[in-house]
Order: structure tokens, then C-alpha cells, then sequence
């Protein structure tokens, strides 16, 4: 297995190590892991044992980060490991995202290898996704420094979950970023999963916009746990008065996975009352996802109602944009078109 020293850490008393690349800040001792399951402390050293491992790596449509305001109708590498800092109950991708490094052998692939399989098939992208990208941050680096060099765009579909220092000398070659939002209130957080401070999670993502990312946002909308008004208040009112009225958020359906089986899917007038609110409050682009019904996977012109770009099952099919415009009323829509 590839063994790379981890980029943020520091030694404690005997062989002890603290890991410093996410809130967690685990303690490890000799022969240990981090939460993550990707972070090894080897004689007193931290290693990450996922970097050039990944378990996944496809051609997503852009959509399905899901972006629907970034580069709409394109094609994504798409890569992730095995891991994650956050342990929700709830994960659909839980075979990777709960495994341990040491469990899994997959090939190595080099970080100039994702590279030229985005030069090879057209794909403006590379998204870091899957799993969350935090724990396999040091092949996330590398690959997204040659990318940009390259002239390709770098994406993370992320938890928010790092600390600040890791994720400045990041962001540099970042442009795009899904950020899930798992709750509005620390205890009902908690109730997805047991690892996770929300006040961290809000702060990565001002940081990002703060420099200028392209930043969208998923609130994965859970009965009886997340789905109150009151939260859902707290979530506008942190868009409206942190970021902007424009950025794009997507009110997800849940669909009971992993542990937490007892709970029922999203009813979808709940997603409807939710994506009300959002849009009673101010907010410009409000999507529901995970759902059959097509009609809030469009993007309506805020100011005519016209549709400008139309979706079918996560992809942009036609879009009507003239330089980044309404092709309809020439209002300004935000984004990255090309």
C-alpha cells in the first residue's frame, strides 16, 4: 500500500500523534487510526494510506454533484477513496465511506492520471466526491494543483468539515464546491451522526465564499429531524445574510440507507413546503433532487419565470444563457457558464 505522510499533524508525548486536518483533531496513538479511517500514525509519524487509491473513479454528468449552476451540461471525473470524518447514520455510500484503508487493495493512480483521463475524454472537471475529499486531502492537493495548471476546473462535493489552515492552501486551486448541510441545529446533527460540530461547518463554507468559489449548497431534508421550520428558517436566513440570495440550494428527499432504516422517506409536499419557505424568505434558486418529478430540477428565471436551463435526470439538455444572461429577459443569472 502507498504510504504518504500526512501534511497536518503533530507529535504528542511518546510515539502519540494529533492529527490536525479536520475538527476531529483525533489523538492517535502508535499503530492507531483517526476517525476517518484513512490516517495511520506509523512510529510516531501520521500517513495517509488512501493517497492514489481510489476506490471510484467515473464520468459524471456536472449535475449530479449536484452543481447546476457550474459549467451545466458538462461531463466530471469523478474520483473518491475509502473514509470519512463524519460517521452519519444515514450515508448511501457507506461501503466506502465507513471502510478502513487497511481493508480495501485497489490499483495506485497517480494524480497525473486523473489528469489526462479528463484531457482524454473531454471533461473540463475533476470532482472529489464520493466520499468526503477532506480525508484523502493530500491526493486532493496534488491533483488539483496539475489540474488547474492544466486548464481544468476543480470541484469537492463535501461535508464543510476541515480546518481552516488545510483548507486555505486548498481553496487556491479550487473552483466549485456542494456543500452539504446535514442540519440547522447542533442536536439535531448529532442525530445523524455522532461526530460533527455545525459551527465549523458554516465557517468553511463563508470561508469559500468569502474567495470567491462557486459554492452550492444540500440540505438533505430528513423527518423528524432536520424538517422543522425553525431550522429551515435558520438555514435561509444563514444564505441571505452570510452568502447571497442567489446561491443555489438543493432540498434533497432522503431515502432510508444504512442505519437509519427506521426512518421514512422525504413525503414530497414536505419537500414542496420546505422549497417554499426557502423561496418565501428570499432565496432565488431553491432545487428539490432525489425525486421523479422534474419540476424543481429546472432553472426558472427569477425575473420573466422562463426556464433557462432544462434538466432531465441529472443533466442539462438544453440551456438558454447568452453570456451568462436570460436569453428571454436578459436578467443576469449567476453562475459559471463556460
Amino acid at each position: 500500500m502507498q504510504l504518504k505522510e500526512a501534511k497536518y499533524f503533530r507529535k504528542l508525548e511518546g510515539n502519540t500523534v494529533q492529527c490536525l486536518l479536520c475538527p476531529n483533531m483525533c489523538i492517535i496513538p502508535e499503530g492507531g487510526f483517526g476517525i476517518c479511517g484513512t490516517r495511520k500514525n506509523i512510529g510516531g509519524r501520521l500517513y495517509t494510506l488512501v493517497y492514489g487509491r481510489p476506490v471510484a473513479v467515473n464520468i459524471d454528468p456536472i449535475e449530479k454533484k449536484p452543481l447546476y449552476h457550474f459549467l451545466p451540461g458538462s461531463f466530471s471525473v469523478s474520483v473518491g477513496t475509502v473514509g470519512c470524518n463524519f460517521r452519519c447514520r444515514h450515508c448511501q455510500n457507506w461501503e466506502i465511506s465507513m471502510a478502513r484503508a487497511d481493508e480495501v487493495n485497489v490499483p495506485y493512480v497517480a494524480p497525473e492520471e486523473l489528469v489526462k483521463l479528463a484531457q482524454r475524454t473531454d471533461c473540463p472537471s475533476i470532482s472529489y466526491t464520493y466520499n468526503e475529499p477532506t480525508v484523502f486531502y493530500e491526493y486532493v492537493l496534488d491533483t488539483a494543483r496539475l489540474a488547474k495548471a492544466a486548464g481544468i476546473r476543480n470541484v469537492l462535493v463535501t461535508n464543510g468539515y476541515i480546518n481552516e489552515e488545510p483548507l486555505l492552501e486548498l481553496l487556491p486551486f479550487i473552483d466549485a464546491a456542494n456543500i452539504d448541510i446535514k442540519a440547522m441545529k447542533q442536536e439535531a446533527l448529532r442525530k445523524i451522526t455522532p461526530v460533527g460540530k455545525l459551527d465549523c461547518v458554516l465557517n468553511t463554507i463563508k470561508i469559500m465564499f468569502e474567495h470567491k468559489k462557486w459554492i452550492e449548497l444540500t440540505y438533505l431534508l430528513i423527518p423528524g429531524i432536520n424538517d422543522d421550520e425553525e431550522q429551515l428558517k435558520a438555514l435561509a436566513s444563514f444564505v441571505l445574510q452570510e452568502l447571497s440570495p442567489t446561491v443555489p440550494v438543493h432540498v434533497n428527499a432522503f431515502h432510508p440507507d444504512y442505519k437509519m432504516l427506521d426512518v421514512p422517506p422525504t413525503p414530497y409536499e414536505d419537500l414542496l413546503r420546505a422549497r417554499q419557505l426557502l423561496v418565501d424568505a428570499g432565496l432565488k434558486f431553491v432545487y428539490i433532487g432525489n425525486v421523479a418529478d422534474l419540476t424543481y430540477q429546472q432553472t426558472y428565471c427569477p425575473s420573466c419565470g422562463q426556464i433557462i436551463i432544462k434538466r432531465l435526470y441529472m443533466h442539462a439538455v438544453e440551456i438558454h444563457l447568452v453570456n451568462g444572461r436570460c436569453k428571454f429577459c436578459g436578467e443576469s443569472i449567476p453562475g459559471v457558464w463556460e
